[in-house]
Order: structure tokens, then C-alpha cells, then sequence
């Protein structure tokens, strides 16, 4: 049996609470670089404790350096049968990012063997995600792409009959697996050719897993079209079959994958050995989960379907398309991976801790701009011009070098309904009668002369007067406000699910379908926002002053821009 050193984290980094993140955290290549996890040098794979040697193990890894020159090769072998999610965020990153960190290359390899569940929008969606992530494969390929070689090597297993580790035999029963079955069948070709239906027929691996799983199945009958083979095959290789030798044939050095993939260990050393072909070393790290959420491919598909979220890409979810489109920056992303840390121990953590990564990165990146999302109309009576003024603001106030943009300013704004009060409370510091405001960046005081209700006594306008701020008592506070400003579609999310574990039976008896937020999306459909946006195109993210960040979504067209709110300017207390 196989057997390897595993350590509180990988390479004995120490695992983290669950729902914790570091505050000394280090970057990202700072963790994976060089002997910061411990792991082998390439061509060194016999060091890994628990490596099994064979006589031909030597000769094979100098071939194998002859191939790589020494330069260390991962992959990420994503199946294209769904939408990535924040857990292979960490995948990515610390597949490409152990490579780059050691000066190596990273394959991006689709593990295309289940034909009857992969789409062409997986792929290019996959693709994209990994790119947006700021990562490029050095190359991308398929598990299909190695069809003929996986099924002459399946030959072989059968004619050595007596293997490292055991042998590799057929089965056509439809009960339990018999390692006495007629080995001519798969020999003559006969389930390639069709002769057996689906389930009627299976080769399979003699050997014992790590879990007890006796005799995994190295092929099956799919009598399913493939998107790059067409009809060519209906047998179709399995995951512990395919995983090592492709990673043999691409001379991967580190194979990184979760911890759940331990169980399949001895299963990827036999493999490799059974057939004297070079054999990689597979090191398991943590999953990164988040509470509040499900990342569950069918569970996605159901909210889909049942109306509770409209696509992958809803931003409510926390697939990376949907991150995307609410506006988290991928350097949000890699930053909360990083803090997460390399470990063994699965991390499940709290979404306002990513949250928290993705406002330090848009305060940096956000130019800052002003929108209103329940005006109020506020009359100035004695506005100084004749005509509009064009007032400055800066984009970033922090540090005005990184330019200005210009804001009208007329007789006519419109500022929060929630920022006036016809009666003052106790710390309200915002307009009322008596209590005068400052308009952010104008320069101006405003103070209430008048109030105008409509016939049922609410508020629908303010007459004011205005007073150079220069020569006015300073105000309690600054409020934002809009002129001239353009309409807007704004879409305010919250939290998909009110419970943190929406799957546990014992905290949500009736399935995470009954689990749903009824207030996760609010939408605004008739903000104001100031024209200084009007150029800004998909995925674009802004500051809205006082109110958040928030990134044009896909569904704006010319003359109706929508928003997403992507996170708050500071943590909900409540949510923590």
C-alpha cells in the first residue's frame, strides 16, 4: 500500500481554522516558491516518501528530464461538464502559480471523458476563467486528445496479464465485479465494437484502493458521440485510468490535486508502474468551501431551473462567471486564495472575508463617481449662474494625480431621499430644516427654505438655498448628490441562502431550496447616476460614493445601463 508524509499543510505549512484567514499573509509565489513547500526537485520524484521504485524507475526519470529540461510542469484537468467556482480559484492558482513561482509551465487539460455531459460553452468558459485569473497555459489540451494511446496501453495491461501491482481484467457481469472473467473480450475488440450495451461490460484495474474500492474501472460503454471524436469510440477511459497517464504523457512533474483524490494514490502509482511508463508524483491540498453557498454542478442546474437564480452567471452565486459579473476583480480572487494558504486541512470560510479582499483591490482600482438610487428633486433658488457649472471631481480623492472627471451642476439635483429628515434625531447629521449640508465636491452649502409633498404627505421636493462653502458655517456633513444625471438600472444583491450550510439536512430539514433569501436581489430600476459613466462598458467598476462599488453588467444597451452593487463600502456588521 502506498503510503506518504502528510503534514498539517502542505510541505508542514500549518492548516488555518476554518473560517479564518491569515493577517501576516505572504503572496501567493512567495508560498509556492522553491523549498517553501517542501515538495520533490523534478526528476527527484523517487525522494517523495511512499514513491514506488521499480527497477526501471532511474532510466525512466532521466528520460523524463531529458524531456523537460528539469522545468517543473503542473496541470489543472478540469472536466468540461459545468462552470468553475471559487474552489477551483484555488485550484488555478495554486496549479499555475506553483509553475510560474518555480519558473515551470502549467497544461491547461480538459478531462473530457463523460461526452454525454460536456457542452462547448463549458470549455470556452473554463478557458476564459483561467485567463482571467491572469493565468496562460502553456497548453491546452484533452484527455481525448490521448484516446489511442490510453487504448493500446489497455491492450497491454491485458496481454502482460500479471502486472506491478496486479493485473488489469474485463468484466461483463452485471452484478458484482469478477476478476475470473474471459479476458477476449476487450482483446477481440468486442466492447469497442459495440457488442455489449451500456453497463454490460467494463475492464478494470486488480488492485486495492487506499478506501477499500477494489477493482476501479479503467473503461466503460458509452454509446454517446464525443465533441472531438465524433463516433469513433464507444468505450470511454475513467478518471483513475486517464489521470496518471496523461500526466505521464505530458511528463507532468507535481501533479496537485485535492485531498479527496488520496484515495486514488495507489491506483496512479500502480498505473504508471504496471506499464513501465514515467510516473508523476500527486501531492493533495485542502478544498477552499464557502458557507452560505452551494458550488454543487446539479445542485446549480436545479436553482437554474427552478427560477431561483437566472444563469451560471447569476450574481448571487459563486461560480467565477457569476464573480465576474458582480464585479469582483480576479486580484480580489488570487488575494483570498493566497490568504486562505496552501494547506491539507479543507478551509471553509466566510464570504465577507473574500469580500473584504475585493474592497481593498477596488479602492485601489474604482474611480469614484456619484449616483442616487431613490432621488429626491432639490430646487436651489438661488443657484450663482446663469447656466450650469461643470464641477471637478476627483477620481480617485486620495491621490488627485490620477485624474479628474467633469460633473454639470445646475439649479435642478437630486440627492437620497434618506438623506433628509423633516425632524432631527439625535446623531442625525444630514439635511433637515435648521440643519444645513455640504455638497460633496461642489462647493456649495445647501439649507432647506421649503418642503413639497404630493397628496399624500410624502416628500417629493426641496427648495433650497446655496452658500459657497468657503464662506459658510462648515457643516455637520457632506452628502452626495446628481445633476443632469442619467437613468439607471440598479441591482442590489445579497446573500443567496439564509443559512451558512444550505446542504446540511440537520440546519436546513428541507433541502437548500427552501433555504432561498426572498430578499437576495433588489432591483432599483430607475437610479440616477452622473454622466461621467456613460462611456463605461461590461465588467467596468466604479465607487458610487456613500454607497458601494458596483460594475456594469452584460444586460446595459444604449440608453439603460445596468449596475451591479458588488459589495458594500464597509463590512454589514451582521453578516460577519
Amino acid at each position: 500500500k502506498v503510503r506518504r508524509r502528510l503534514g498539517t499543510g502542505v510541505g508542514g505549512a500549518p492548516s488555518l481554522p476554518a473560517g479564518e484567514v491569515g493577517t501576516e499573509t505572504r503572496s501567493l509565489l512567495e508560498q509556492l516558491r522553491g523549498e517553501a513547500l517542501k515538495f520533490h526537485k523534478p526528476g527527484e520524484n523517487y525522494k517523495t516518501e511512499g514513491y514506488v521504485v521499480t527497477p526501471n524507475t532511474m532510466a525512466l526519470l532521466k528520460h523524463h528530464l531529458t524531456i523537460t529540461g528539469g522545468q517543473v510542469r503542473t496541470r489543472f484537468p478540469p472536466e468540461p461538464n459545468g462552470i468553475l467556482h471559487i474552489g477551483h480559484a484555488k485550484a488555478i492558482n495554486f496549479n499555475f502559480g506553483y509553475a510560474k513561482a518555480n519558473g515551470g509551465v502549467c497544461f491547461l487539460r480538459y478531462d473530457d471523458t463523460n461526452p454525454e455531459k460536456e457542452e462547448e460553452k463549458y470549455f470556452t468558459a473554463i478557458r476564459e476563467m483561467v485567463e482571467w485569473l491572469g493565468y496562460q497555459p502553456y497548453a491546452v489540451t484533452h484527455a481525448s486528445d490521448y484516446f489511442d494511446q490510453l487504448y493500446t496501453w489497455a491492450l497491454e495491461l491485458i496481454r502482460r496479464r500479471v502486472c506491478w501491482g496486479g493485473v488489469a481484467v474485463p468484466c461483463h457481469s452485471r452484478g458484482s465485479p469478477s476478476r475470473s472473467c474471459s479476458l477476449r473480450y476487450f482483446w477481440l475488440g468486442d466492447m469497442r465494437k459495440g457488442k455489449f450495451g451500456e453497463g454490460e461490460a467494463t475492464l478494470r484495474m486488480k488492485l486495492v484502493m487506499e478506501d477499500g474500492k477494489m477493482d476501479p474501472v479503467a473503461y466503460r460503454v458509452k454509446f454517446t458521440p464525443h465533441h472531438r471524436t465524433g463516433d469513433k469510440w464507444c468505450i470511454y477511459p475513467t478518471y483513475d485510468y486517464t489521470h496518471c497517464l496523461c500526466d505521464s504523457i505530458e511528463h507532468i512533474t507535481h501533479s496537485l490535486c485535492t485531498k479527496e483524490f488520496q484515495a486514488r494514490r495507489s491506483s496512479y502509482f500502480w498505473l504508471c508502474n504496471a506499464l513501465d511508463v514515467y510516473c508523476p508524483v500527486q501531492w493533495e491540498y485542502g478544498r477552499l468551501n464557502l458557507l452560505y453557498t452551494v458550488v454543487s454542478k446539479r445542485k446549480i442546474i436545479r436553482l437554474v431551473e427552478t427560477g431561483a437564480v437566472r444563469d451560471w452567471d447569476d450574481p448571487r452565486l459563486f461560480t467565477l462567471t457569476a464573480l465576474r459579473r458582480r464585479g469582483f476583480p480576479p486580484e480580489a480572487i488570487n488575494n483570498f486564495c493566497a490568504r486562505v494558504g496552501v494547506t491539507v486541512a479543507q478551509a471553509t470560510m466566510e464570504p465577507h472575508l473574500l469580500e473584504a479582499c475585493v474592497r481593498e483591490v477596488l479602492n485601489e482600482q474604482a474611480p469614484r463617481a456619484m449616483a442616487v438610487l431613490e432621488p429626491l428633486k432639490v430646487t436651489i433658488t438661488n443657484f450663482p449662474a446663469l447656466k450650469a457649472l461643470e464641477v471637478l471631481v476627483p477620481n480617485f480623492p486620495a491621490d488627485e494625480s490620477r485624474g479628474f472627471h467633469k460633473v454639470p451642476f445646475q439649479p435642478t439635483v437630486y440627492i437620497e431621499e434618506t438623506d433628509f429628515r423633516e425632524e432631527v434625531d439625535k446623531g442625525y447629521k444630514r439635511l433637515a430644516p435648521g440643519q444645513p449640508v455640504g455638497l460633496r465636491h461642489a462647493g456649495y452649502v445647501i439649507a432647506v427654505q421649503n418642503i413639497i409633498k404630493d397628496a399624500s404627505g410624502r416628500v417629493i421636493e426641496l427648495e433650497v438655498t446655496c452658500t459657497k462653502s468657503d464662506v459658510a458655517e462648515k457643516p455637520k456633513a457632506f452628502i452626495h448628490w446628481v445633476s443632469e444625471p442619467l437613468v439607471c438600472e440598479v441591482r442590489l444583491y445579497e446573500r443567496l441562502f439564509l443559512h451558512k450550510n444550505p446542504e446540511d439536512p440537520s440546519e436546513v430539514p428541507g433541502g437548500f431550496l427552501s433555504d432561498l433569501n426572498p430578499d437576495s436581489l433588489r432591483v432599483v430600476r430607475s437610479a440616477l447616476v452622473d454622466s461621467s459613466v456613460l462611456s463605461a462598458r461590461p465588467f467596468d467598476k466604479f465607487q458610487f460614493e456613500r454607497l458601494g462599488y458596483f460594475s456594469v453588467d452584460p444586460d446595459s444597451e444604449e440608453g439603460k445601463m445596468v449596475f451591479n452593487r458588488t459589495v458594500t463600502l464597509k463590512e454589514d456588521p451582521g453578516k460577519a
